[in-house]
């Protein structure tokens, strides 16, 4: 890995073989947890020490654990401000595993007595689950893999399995830290897990229930994806290629439940992690201002030509209309205690405003059909109930169906990534009107309850019409005007 300023090449060879035990297996390890949940941790170790050192898990691919692999797991953590760079060397990782080339040893990392927690980044469609209903999808082609083999692929398996090892060994149970942008992640994954567990053993499942702690966790720090021409530049910042670097904001707020298994984790609060009893007004705040209007941004920026949300902010109309939706939202959150929601939402303004920050609307518009749930569609929900004003949400939520139907204003094809992206495309395809079009995907219930999809139907038509007729720009400027 390359240099740091000042420090010796024998002392650096030092630090990294004396780099802390593994206490932490992480699934799902992506530039996110990289660029946020390393960085904490390796604060807080440098803080107040412990073995916290980090075993990383790729689910599907070895593209990480190869780029990772040359730099002996070092990277290098790139905070983009509008004044320059910060670069700083990352060294908590301790080896990268590839699920599907080696499942065995996956699990045998997550069931070492070391191993006190393992955290997840695995995105909302990685937790198998019907987002309309929080439940388990037991149709799901990788939970009806996990509850017919002893190997796994999903992650919900995987910490089935390991938590079983664990049982029969007479090992405590690690402690479930999701870090996912998900309401209520810790009471979800438990959820999920327990109905796993319970389908392959029940008494499993009531150990897991008893001994087990899955605290819940509101994260936030942007992260665009790391692009061929960072990579240069790092490497010619630093005079060595580092085949993966983490791009990030400057920002960075990690709020975590103190609910761990016999109180053992890492001195996150010398790190600056808020831990709290309740990390719910975190959570809400977070999903539905930032997220829900990033979602916003990213469908409507993208179908008005929009590279960036840093570019989609520089459009006076675009900036207005995100201003429009907190005037929607805000009524529905419960602000943290101490925190102004005004001031939260000039913080955030900023953030996507920065043009040092080079996050691709098509990078954020991907998996809505897992996102909107909790990012839009549970604000519209309590607004609907409550008669105030939707115009924006639903202008929100009629871009992404226009996204989804497969083609853009220009009626070029959309790379649309989804899981449920062939069922929208087709349901869209045929339809006579844009109205048919918001009927059709309102039917799918996976998403969309159909008592909320009923009260959708009318406004989201309307907004449709007009994107369709008129261009998301035009539309979103008649919400702001």
């Amino acid at each position: 890995m390359w240099m740091e300023a000042g420090l010796p090449a024998d002392d650096q060879n030092t630090r990294a073989q004396a780099r802390p035990a593994t206490g932490i297996v992480h699934l799902g390890l992506g530039a996110f947890f990289r660029a946020f949940g390393c960085v904490y941790i390796a604060d807080a170790m440098a803080a107040s020490g412990g073995n916290w050192g980090i075993v990383g898990v790729s689910l599907r691919s070895p593209d990480t654990r190869d780029a990772l692999s040359a730099s002996d797991w070092s990277y290098t953590s790139v905070s983009l401000a509008r004044e320059g760079d910060k670069l700083r060397e990352i060294a908590v990782l301790n080896d990268v595993l590839v699920a599907p080339e080696n499942p065995k040893a996956v699990i045998a990392a997550m069931v070492d007595p070391a191993v006190k927690i393992v955290t997840l980044t695995v995105t909302e469609k990685g937790y198998c689950h019907n987002p309309a209903t929080g439940e388990l999808n037991l149709d799901h082609p990788d939970i009806r893999h996990d509850l017919a083999h002893d190997l796994p692929v999903s992650a919900l398996g995987y910490l089935v399995r390991a938590l079983a090892a664990r049982h029969v060994a007479g090992v405590a149970p690690f402690t479930v830290l999701t870090c996912d942008n998900l309401p209520e992640n810790g009471k979800l994954v438990r959820g999920l897990l327990l109905e796993l567990a319970a389908w392959i053993d029940p008494a499993l499942a009531n150990w897991i229930a008893t001994e087990g702690r899955f605290p819940s966790t509101m994260v936030d720090r942007i992260t665009p994806a790391t692009t061929g021409a960072d990579i240069a530049r790092i490497a010619t910042l630093t005079g060595v290629v580092d085949a993966a670097p983490v791009m990030h904001e400057s920002f960075s707020q990690w709020a975590v439940e103190d609910n761990f298994v016999n109180g053992v984790r890492p001195d996150f609060e010398a790190a600056g992690v808020e831990m709290v009893r309740d990390v719910t007004a975190h959570e809400q705040m977070k999903l539905r201002m930032l997220n829900g209007t990033h979602s916003a941004l990213a469908y409507a920026g993208y179908l008005a030509g929009h590279d960036t949300i840093a570019d989609t902010m520089a459009d006076p109309v675009f900036a207005d209309y995100v201003r429009a939706l907190w005037v929607e939202i805000m009524p529905t959150v419960t602000a943290p205690e101490g925190v102004s929601l005004t001031a939260y939402a000039e913080a955030l303004f900023d953030r996507y405003a920065n043009p040092a920050i080079r996050h691709r609307t098509w990078q954020i518009a991907m998996d809505g059909s897992q996102k909107l749930p909790q990012r839009i569609l549970s604000t519209l929900h309590e607004n609907l109930a409550e008669g105030r004003k939707t115009d924006g949400l639903c202008v929100a939520l009629a871009a992404w169906m226009r996204y989804v139907s497969g083609t853009d204003e220009a009626g070029q094809p959309i790379d649309v990534r989804d899981p449920l992206a062939d069922r929208l495309r087709n349901l869209a395809a045929g339809q006579g009107t844009p109205a048919d079009v918001v009927t059709a995907i309102l039917s799918v219930e996976d998403i969309f309850p159909a008592d909320l999809a009923d009260q959708l139907r009318g406004p989201v038509s309307k907004a449709a019409e007009k994107i369709w007729s008129n261009g998301v720009r035009a539309t979103v400027q008649g919400v702001t005007s």
